[in-house]
């Protein structure tokens, strides 16, 4: 357990907008920040951070919350997890007790293949400093490759003994379980042919040096091992098997050692292995990241998305490689992503040139040598084409379908210029392919859709319009109130309702001034309203707790004391006025009237509006019970006539007409 003033630290230090910062790149927009969501695929931003309320909201997924609401969704933490992310990244010491074997078991499936693929990071790279054969066999690899002891130390790099199960069995001693070895592909289990009670297990990594495959976050989500002997048998590279923590279609090495870099250079370069990436940065470029020796995904590329919307792909000169990687240059476009191509001369790689030149020297290599994508795929195409006119024009048409790839229009209009000036080729013939490949996808498309309608025999039915929850909005409203104006003191126009002499029930008005939170609390006693949704009322009641004992209430401070589906619905509320803000009405010389200038206006009338409905609503149940009792009705008549006059009158204050 980790204890209270360890969590109560962690809230004052953490600074929501520098958290979500390592994970997305933030605009400034007013007093918020505004990004690309990191839980869906999209390319305007709709993703709000409030440094002020210490809240986020996504728009496009409805997540919302705290900082620690993000990092339970963002990188699957637990609530403890959350924590100590943020002690390490803010130097809080944590004060809590030891977890017992008993705890460990009763750590979820999910939680416990993160802390078994901790613990093998740690026995790898212990074995690698500590032991014998670590230090001289992984160890010395290591530093032929030219990597110093920082380095390694940095990327916690290690080595698994030749030895079938040394892993496994140190695991087992230190109280992990089998199942959560075998299912993280650290431990290979097989049945055991002599005797079918009994397995056999092996380690996966046995006699390979280790690389570990970290989240944005930092947490061990597998393993890349590198076999030292030349046994044919063997694949030189081995990666952990899917898992339920690691997907590698969807993890970038390096990726958090470099995503600051990435930021603040604005600007990525995508490289293929392990070595190349600790190689460029051990030599000082560190916004770098590697796709790990499997193909390009479109889910690696979202990754580099949010924090730049610069690639630059580095490839050493073999031809094969570079004519693969064009595939991949095309899924970036498609992400809207700007692409630059590095290619290195001859026999030499990322890892190499970056090993046998200064910084400098790499530095200057890369911006002389990156060219944009369509001068890079011209220039590769064109050799292969020579003065052969019919693969002349599979190349044009290559490099047209790849512009087609890109959702940005002017972007398409400027390549089309340009494939057009390097293959002497009109900008009228390529518009007009550019526009049939467009043709042909959209019926591509359109043809899908009809089999898939085919196939599943799919029956169009109209959509009911969803019927507005008066009830749940207007309750909602005044959690809201709550929380942006709750302690603010305001004068209000109270209404009495009185006799007048003619006999007439009337509302007359009586000024006061106290606090927001009064005003609501008193007119809901006074009704003997209580909230109806149970996530609303109890909110409701911790909020009035809250801001009655509180002189310095704070949003960010309240929220440190709810539960995580709390945090959510808070900020959900907190933030729903910030999604107009995206729409910058400003820039279009339209200027809302800002909430604060009428609170007083706008408690009044929700108090109001709410009384009107549950008026109505209870007119409405008078009514039905009429309708059923046939008997003397002449109270229930008289008290739906009373309730009939109160109605007009609150909708006269409100200046409504009654429907």
């Amino acid at each position: 357990m980790i204890s209270k003033s360890t969590i109560d630290q962690v809230y004052e230090t953490a600074r929501l907008e520098e958290v979500i910062g390592d994970f997305v790149q933030l605009k400034k927009s007013g007093s918020n920040f505004k990004g690309l969501s990191p839980f869906s695929d999209e390319r305007t931003p709709s993703f709000m951070v409030s440094p002020v309320k210490q809240i986020w909201k996504d728009f496009s997924s409805g997540k919302g919350g705290n900082v620690v609401a993000f990092l339970m969704e963002h990188e699957h933490f637990t609530y403890p997890e959350a924590i100590k992310y943020l002690a390490k990244k803010y130097n809080i010491e944590v004060e809590e007790t030891e977890r017992t074997d008993e705890q460990k078991e009763e750590a979820n499936e999910r939680e416990s293949m993160y802390l078994v693929s901790e613990y093998a990071q740690k026995y790898f790279t212990e074995i690698l400093w500590k032991s014998e054969l670590g230090k001289a066999i992984g160890l010395s690899y290591f530093k032929e490759r030219g990597f110093t002891d920082e380095t390694i130390k940095n990327f916690h790099l290690g080595y698994c003994l030749d030895q079938w199960d040394g892993f496994t069995m140190a695991a087992l001693e230190n109280s992990y379980q089998l199942k959560y070895l075998e299912k993280t592909g650290l431990t290979i289990v097989k049945e055991d042919a002599s005797n079918p009670n009994n397995t056999r297990k092996f380690d996966r990594f046995k006699a390979r040096v280790m690389f570990p495959i970290h989240s944005m976050s930092g947490r061990v989500l597998g393993f890349g091992g590198r076999i030292l002997t030349s046994d044919s048998k063997a694949a030189k590279y081995l990666n952990s098997p899917e898992s339920g923590i690691y997907h590698k279609s969807k993890v970038l090495y390096g990726i958090y050692y470099a995503k600051q870099a990435i930021a603040k250079e604005d600007n990525c370069y995508l490289v293929e292995g392990y070595t190349d990436v600790i190689q460029f940065y051990q030599r000082g470029i560190q916004n770098v990241v590697a796709s790990s020796g499997t193909a390009l995904t479109a889910e690696q590329i979202r990754l580099v998305n949010r924090l730049t919307k610069n690639i630059t792909v580095l490839f050493d000169g073999d031809a094969a490689g570079l004519r693969a990687s064009l595939r991949g240059i095309d899924l970036i476009l498609e992400q809207g992503m700007n692409v630059k191509v590095c290619t290195f001369p001859e026999g030499e790689d990322p890892d190499s040139f970056a090993k046998n030149n200064a910084l400098e020297d790499v530095r200057e290599y890369l911006n002389t040598n990156s060219k944009d994508f369509i001068q890079f795929k011209a220039n590769l195409l064109a050799e292969e084409a020579a003065d052969d006119p019919i693969k002349r024009a599979d190349t044009v048409r290559d490099i047209v379908n790849s512009i087609a790839k890109i959702p940005d229009v002017i972007k398409r209009e400027i390549y089309i210029q340009e494939c057009a000036s390097i293959m002497k080729v009109s900008e009228g013939v390529l518009f007009s392919t550019l526009a049939q490949i467009g043709k042909k996808e959209m019926a591509d498309a359109s043809k899908k859709v009809r089999q898939e309608q085919k196939v599943f025999d799919i029956v169009k039915n109209e959509k009911a319009v969803e019927k507005v929850d008066v009830q749940y909005e207007l309750e909602r409203k005044i959690i809201e109130i709550l929380l942006l104006y709750g302690n603010e003191k305001q004068q209000f126009e109270d209404l009495v309702l009185k006799e007048n002499e003619e006999g007439d029930l009337v509302l007359e008005p009586e000024s006061l001034e106290i606090k927001v939170y009064e005003k609501i609390y008193l007119d809901l006693q006074d009704d003997e309203i209580e909230l109806t949704n149970e996530k609303f009322r109890n909110i409701y009641l911790k909020l009035i707790a809250e801001l009655n004992e509180k002189e310095d209430f704070a949003v960010n401070t309240f929220l440190t004391d709810l539960n995580q589906e709390m945090v959510s619905e808070v900020s959900s509320i907190l933030m729903e006025e910030e999604k107009y803000v995206l729409h910058d009405w400003a820039r279009k010389d339209i200027y809302p009237k800002e909430k604060k200038t009428v609170i007083a206006q706008l408690v009044s009338e929700t108090i109001l509006t709410l009384r009107c409905y549950l008026i109505k609503k209870r007119m409405l149940t008078l009514q039905k019970d009429t309708e059923v009792n046939q008997e003397d009705n002449r109270e229930t008549l008289e008290e739906i006539m009373n309730y009939l006059q109160l109605n007009t009158l609150l909708n006269r204050k409100l200046n409504r007409v009654l429907s």
